[in-house]
């Protein structure tokens, strides 16, 4: 904020202010802001290799799963134990849950490698969003959910190209049978932006919206309990337990939002499959 205003000196004291009301009480306190999400480069500045804290977060966490399956199943029992049992109670999950009970066992079988993929990189990269030190999710930024909606697409759009060609398989997307001619006029361009517009868009932002309002509401919270501890007045500090707690409590809230934003990322992936396997059945 500048100091001068029409030519006139704002006293000092209204620089310290803030533009959100919540925070006037604090003048170090920082509401979360795009700068989280967008935040300066770390490695390879100003190449097409750059790295931010985002990117490295996203490596790091690919990195994790991967090293975690390896693990998990370089000496596998018949009996397993320890890590191989959590891998493969993840893994039976998504193929008893997701791929069979959507698919069918024999579609399941054939793209349980992809949806289980999604499925764990989703759930890992959200997970990051409560490690501590991390604190972010790189789902919580458009990119990776964009990259991961477009996998999705161009899957179910292949599996339906490859069973009915192109021009049939259009046509059985976005004609509804059995209704009256003038209705197509309307229909059609409905059931276009629908099935192959708005799936891969609501697969993004509903992935992006849940983790970027995740990180806010985590970053407010333990942003409330520094500022009542270390910065309030003596008589505000009392407030410090109540917005710990809060956060807390959303931290495992969010536990319960990481896991479900992967469950249903991999769920509607493997009902857009079925549904493009069966267009014909519209």
């Amino acid at each position: 904020m500048s100091d001068r205003t029409a030519g006139m000196t704002v006293p000092a004291a209204r620089t310290r202010e803030r533009t959100l009301s919540v925070t006037t009480l604090a003048a170090e306190f920082h509401a979360p802001s795009l700068t989280d999400f967008f935040p300066p480069a770390v490695l390879f500045e100003g190449t097409p290799f750059e790295l931010d804290r985002l990117m490295l977060i996203r490596i790091l966490m690919t990195a994790v799963l991967s090293v975690v399956m390896v693990l998990a199943f370089r000496s596998p029992r018949i009996v397993p134990r320890g890590l191989q049992n959590v891998a493969e109670i993840g893994l039976v999950f998504v193929k008893e849950q997701i791929c069979d009970e959507v698919l069918g066992k024999e579609t399941g079988r054939k793209f349980f490698p992809l949806i289980a993929t999604i499925f764990f990189t989703v759930l890992f990269l959200n997970f990051s969003g409560v490690v501590p030190g991390l604190n972010i999710s790189s789902n919580a930024r458009i990119g990776m959910p964009l990259v991961l909606a477009v996998i999705a697409y161009l899957a179910f759009n292949y599996v339906g190209i490859r069973k009915y060609g192109f021009f049939n398989y259009m046509r059985s997307s976005i004609v509804v049978p059995n209704v009256p001619p003038a209705l197509h006029v309307l229909l059609i361009p409905i059931e276009f932006v629908s099935t192959f517009i708005l799936r891969p868009f609501t697969l993004t932002v509903r992935l992006m919206a849940n983790m970027l309002a995740g990180h806010i509401m985590l970053v407010l919270f333990f942003s409330a309990t520094w500022f009542f501890l270390f910065d309030a007045t003596s008589w505000m500090k009392v407030f410090s337990p109540f917005s710990l707690v809060a956060g807390l409590g959303f931290t495992l809230f969010e536990l319960l939002v990481i896991f479900l934003q992967a469950y249903v990322f991999a769920l509607l992936t493997a009902v857009y499959i079925g549904l493009a396997q069966h267009a014909a059945d519209h």
